[in-house]
């Protein structure tokens, strides 16, 4: 046991709770991990007593974290579902509940036998690579209106070795000549689309309003603008039968069932996260 990097892990957790920033032993070793260059579980066995960069570099982490940057921000990946994303401030930080939707398309996609899958709002990747890593006869296209969070998913795709499965494309999917722009059809179609209400952005926690992008946040003025549009364009970019998985945020799965149903789809499912909280909205063309 390392009696100094175990003192190191109590005082910053003892600290930044004093400061209000809600934290974890856990947390601590994961930036000291970073720091390392171990694996979290070996941290306490750290055979060496830091270096002064070291402790430096750890400063500058929990200074951070002080100032509510999340653990992943900080150290610019976080694990999501079976794999490790890169992450910076241009995406949304990967999210437990999110992973719902992954297990739901992923089981689809093998059910339908889905070659053929489009994520709107790719940010990071980490829903369209999960799903083409874990099917490997899945080719797909991820579109995002921002060239920085394109840039992450490449990176991304890369490092799960699915780059040559996956094309991206800047587009903003409220201009009127989107469709043509991909001017293919899918199997499937996934998105974890903006959902929160504009006037709730201001009430949530620093970890999230001042370190995601604000346009990955924003749903307009009662969360729905980005669903109404998606419902409109994806009749026409879906194969008959194919199927659309939707993230949604609590109390809105039954809104946007009944969007999509005024367009022609059948809901087939919706999935609650680990919270008991509806999730994943499934639908059929």
């Amino acid at each position: 046991m390392n009696f100094q990097i175990e003192q190191l892990i109590k005082d910053s957790v003892a600290a930044l709770i004093s400061q209000g920033v809600e934290t974890s032993a856990l947390e601590i070793k994961l930036l000291l991990s970073e720091i390392l260059g171990c694996d979290v579980s070996s941290v306490l066995f750290y055979e060496h007593l830091l270096t002064p960069q070291q402790q430096k570099q750890f400063d500058e982490f929990i200074n951070l974290r002080k100032n509510y940057a999340p653990v992943d921000k900080i150290i610019g990946h976080k694990g999501f579902y079976k794999y490790d994303f890169c992450v910076t401030a241009d995406v949304l930080s990967p999210r437990p509940d999110t992973e719902i939707m992954v297990e739901a398309a992923i089981e689809g996609a093998k059910r339908a036998n889905c070659s053929k899958v489009l994520e709107l709002g790719v940010g990071s990747g980490c829903i369209i690579l999960s799903l083409l890593a874990e099917d490997k006869k899945i080719r797909g296209v991820g579109v995002d209106i921002s060239k920085k969070a394109l840039d992450v998913a490449t990176k991304n795709a890369e490092q799960l070795g699915v780059l040559e499965r996956i094309k991206f494309v800047q587009a903003d999917w409220f201009v009127s000549d989107f469709i043509s722009q991909i001017g293919q059809k899918f199997d499937m179609i996934v998105s974890n689309p903006p959902y929160i209400p504009s006037s709730e952005i201001a009430t949530l926690d620093k970890e999230v309003k001042n370190y995601d992008p604000h346009c990955a946040l924003d749903g307009g003025p009662d969360g729905m603008t980005s669903y109404r549009r998606i419902a409109q364009i994806v009749p026409d970019m879906l194969f008959s039968g194919g199927r659309v998985y939707l993230e949604v945020g609590e109390g809105q799965a039954e809104e946007v069932a009944l969007i999509f149903k005024n367009q022609g789809f059948t809901l087939e499912e919706i999935r609650k996260d680990l919270s008991g909280i509806k999730r994943c909205v499934i639908l059929k063309k």
